[in-house]
């Protein structure tokens, strides 16, 4: 078996926030090991009625803007709305050149505007961010939410599928330079992007207090089992149920996900090999050997949980990293992100990063290595919508001028 490092329990010490580098880890303010007492079960929200004065006049009214690259991650978040403005038609238009197309509602207090990109990528991300401008002109925060590969960390730093990052700064790991034998990242000041402004660094910062993250916890886990009821009353095709902690399987990173004992692929023999078959395969399988599994305390500690209190996701904020590539390497993974304690990787947030005030919220559904699969998608984009929802009802607004 191939152990992770011991975690040293502090039971003297419960309240105790852990870093790794510049990332912090949101946890509940208990022993990480102890049952947790989730909060009290509310019944499932439903759209709210809304009177026609609530609606907002213009496309100005809005400040708060929602992009999603998969559909997938598209239908988990309009699971969260409380109300849509665009039931019946579109009543506001866009600009002219602006090729978005776009839902409005209201999430808790704030309207909204969510729009799902044409394609996964930078570049589509920064076009819609572009468009969004134009027609949204009062916008003050976008949220990018999906889903992501997340970093393992070891001990208190634990990221297990299902579990929210949320970006703290956003790095750009494909740009760079491809050397013979290495690709080295660029990251001069010029090259790197920008920091948040005020107002989304102040927003992070409170998710970082003891306060901030215990309110946000409790509420994310509440709207994610309001998400999973309305899914199922609403008879959604997509499964948002917690698959359950004996799924979650993380191989050492050297170990990759290919053909073994098969004589009729030449990945069997490649000591680097990996076919398109493998790729698309489980490791069921492929008979990927579990003897290779990471021990992970905190996901045998979820074991003994209910699936109900194991599903509330853990909240994680630091650094993501963003390209226009698909990472499916452990090695690659851990080569990239150990050096910039990086914790999650994602396709989308460097496009809109420079176009709007913008803040990365996505759920992890795989390690970013060469065992990824599709099966934890549905379920990570719950967590990451309900995060999102419970991050908009901290969210305060200026007053606007008279």
């Amino acid at each position: 078996m191939v152990l992770a490092p011991k975690m040293l329990l502090q039971a003297t010490d419960l309240k105790t926030t852990t870093t790794r580098g510049a990332h912090r880890s949101i946890t509940a303010a208990v022993n990480p090991f102890q049952r947790q007492t989730e909060p009290a079960k509310s019944p499932p929200e439903t759209p709210s009625q809304a009177s026609d004065n609530d609606q907002p006049r213009r496309r100005e009214d809005f400040h708060v803007a929602i992009i999603c690259a998969l559909s997938i991650e598209y239908d988990a978040v309009s699971l969260v709305f409380d109300h849509f403005w665009d039931e019946d038609d579109e009543p506001y238009g866009r600009a002219q050149g602006d090729t978005n197309t776009y839902t409005t509602g209201r999430i808790g207090k704030h309207n909204v505007v969510l729009a799902l990109l044409p394609n996964m990528g930078t570049a589509s991300a920064a076009g819609a961010a572009a468009s969004f401008r134009s027609s949204y002109p009062g916008l003050k925060l976008a949220l990018l939410v999906g889903i992501c590969g997340g970093v393992p960390g070891t001990g208190a730093d634990e990221i297990l599928l299902g579990d929210v990052v949320i970006s703290k700064t956003v790095v750009q790991h494909t740009l760079g330079r491809q050397y013979p034998n290495t690709f080295v990242t660029k990251d001069t000041v010029c090259d790197r992007l920008g920091r948040p402004n005020r107002d989304v660094r102040t927003l992070i910062a409170n998710f970082e207090t003891e306060l901030g993250r215990r309110r946000l916890r409790q509420k994310a886990c509440q709207y994610l089992r309001d998400l999973q009821s309305r899914a199922t009353q609403e008879r959604h095709r997509c499964n948002y149920q917690y698959p359950g902690a004996t799924e979650d399987k993380l191989f050492a990173s050297t170990y990759r996900h290919k053909h073994r004992g098969s004589q009729s692929c030449k990945c069997t023999e490649a000591k680097d090999g990996l076919c398109e078959e493998a790729a698309r395969a489980f490791c069921s399988n492929l008979l990927c050997d579990e003897g290779q599994l990471v021990v992970r305390q905190r996901l045998e500690w979820k074991k003994t949980l209910t699936p109900e209190d194991a599903q509330c996701p853990e909240i994680f904020i630091g650094c993501v990293a963003s390209g226009d590539t698909v990472m499916k390497s452990g090695e690659h993974r851990d080569q990239i992100a150990i050096p910039r304690d990086i914790i999650a990787f994602e396709m989308e947030g460097a496009g809109a990063w420079d176009e709007v005030p913008c803040v990365v919220v996505k759920g992890v559904c795989d390690y970013a290595d060469s065992h990824k699969n599709k099966r934890w998608q549905p379920f990570a984009a719950a967590t990451a919508a309900s995060v999102m929802k419970a991050m908009l009802g901290r969210y305060t607004l200026t007053d606007s001028k008279p």
